[in-house]
């Protein structure tokens, strides 16, 4: 079974940065999709970026530019760079990885930006 850990979350204002990082107990290199999701409050659950293993991302259409999704296969970690964080973007945050037809969950990290 692979675990997924999530961390990077915190509070930030308008603007800010912030780097989340998701580690993998297993290997990400054989992961066929990477992504991270996020879920506001009394909202549902939602893509915010993947990374398939031949390389093809996609994004959700409003953090396109500000955010980056990254594999590092050598440390087995999954990153996602925000940048020019907005109210909206307050979530928690999930990593998801897929090894065949296995699909696991991290267990988030909340995001807070502030106005």
């Amino acid at each position: 079974q692979v675990h997924l850990v999530e961390s990077g979350g915190g509070l930030v204002q308008t603007g800010e940065s912030l780097r989340l990082s998701c580690a993998a107990s297993g290997s990400t290199s054989s992961a066929v999709v990477m992504g991270w999701y996020r879920q506001a409050p009394g909202k549902e659950r939602e893509l915010v970026a993947l990374e398939t293993s031949g390389g093809i991302t996609n994004y959700k259409d409003s953090v396109k530019g500000r955010f980056t999704i990254s594999r590092d296969n050598a440390k087995n970690t999954v990153n996602l760079q925000m940048n020019s964080l907005q109210p909206e973007d307050t979530a928690v945050y999930y990593c998801k990885g897929i090894w065949g037809t296995l699909e696991v969950w991290g267990q988030g990290t909340l995001v807070t930006v502030s106005s």
